[in-house]
């Protein structure tokens, strides 16, 4: 079995779920599961996780996010993007400076009102499905953070700008968003995710790729492994007399790893055994004065 990380270039067309079992196909194996959707018509970064990197699949999901985005302003659709019902249609008499302070207004925390057509569940049904019925129900704002903001090129009516958010941020809602509080309305026009947390468009194949890879027997090559994501946490080694600590995902005392460090209490450690294969993050618990495990990667 595969353990480890494979960066998806996606392309458009797929849904996430496609990607996953366009890669069980090529890797041989089910164990395998992405890390937070893209749309269909959305392209770009989208890491996969695979065997035991499944558990990466939560930790990956929280982390930020970078977009290049086109907003089409005049424009209004039910799906707040190309592929939905047009709403409404007004003539864009704003101009590039005032497209800008607008755009600026949203950096920082915003409260986001969902989209109907996501897959959030109200009541145990997915939002879609309800927006496909011709139901449209209340949803609560969240708040979303936007880091940064940058607009790449202004040739009305389209903005082609650069996003940083948080988790959860809808970027054709945060369109849809911009083009309301112009007065003319707007709609996403495309998407292209860039970066998730760490990983980069530049380092990201797609499904053909990696087919062509495994063709050659080579498949490995694209495989990023489990512990390449916490690349910035200290990592301490189990003696070979206490490897059966890790083993079982118990606590480890200082004394039982061969570097005998305490690190400041709640600090991620990764946890090795003494041939280098990672095992888990721990963390130092002070009061007990151990590492007790947080997650683990067996």
């Amino acid at each position: 079995m595969i353990n480890g990380i494979i960066i998806i270039d996606k392309e458009p067309g797929f849904t996430s779920h496609d990607v996953v079992a366009k890669l069980r196909g090529i890797c041989g194996q089910k164990k395998i599961g992405h890390t937070g959707t893209l749309d269909p018509m959305a392209t770009g970064v989208l890491p996969v996780c695979l065997g035991s990197g499944t558990r990466l699949c939560d930790l990956l999901a929280d982390r930020d996010k970078e977009y290049v985005t086109e907003l089409l302003l005049g424009v209004a659709t039910d799906t707040q993007d190309l592929t939905g019902r047009v709403l409404a249609e007004k003539p864009v008499e704003v101009d590039a400076d005032q497209v800008r302070t607008v755009c600026e207004s949203f950096l920082g925390d915003y409260e986001q009102v969902p989209p109907m057509y996501s897959a959030l569940k109200v009541d145990g049904k997915r939002l879609y499905e309800l927006a496909r019925a011709g139901r449209e129900v209340e949803r609560k704002a969240r708040t979303v953070k936007i880091t940064e903001l940058e607009i790449l090129e202004c040739s009305l009516p389209v903005v082609r700008m650069r996003v940083v958010c948080s988790k959860g941020t809808y970027i054709r809602t945060l369109c849809a968003d911009i083009g309301r509080k112009l007065g003319c309305g707007g709609t996403m026009k495309s998407l292209r995710r860039t970066r998730v947390g760490k990983f980069k468009l530049e380092g990201a194949m797609t499904l053909n790729e990696l087919q062509q890879l495994k063709n050659q027997d080579r498949l490995t090559e694209a495989v990023l492994p489990v512990d390449s994501v916490f690349e910035n946490c200290p990592a301490l080694h189990v003696s070979a007399e206490n490897q059966r600590l890790l083993d079982n995902g118990n606590a480890i005392y200082p004394g039982q790893t061969l570097e005998n460090i305490c690190y400041e209490p709640g600090q991620w450690v990764c946890f090795y055994w003494e041939d280098g294969s990672f095992g888990g993050i721990y963390a130092y618990d002070g009061q007990k004065q151990w590492y007790r495990p947080v997650k683990m990667f067996l």
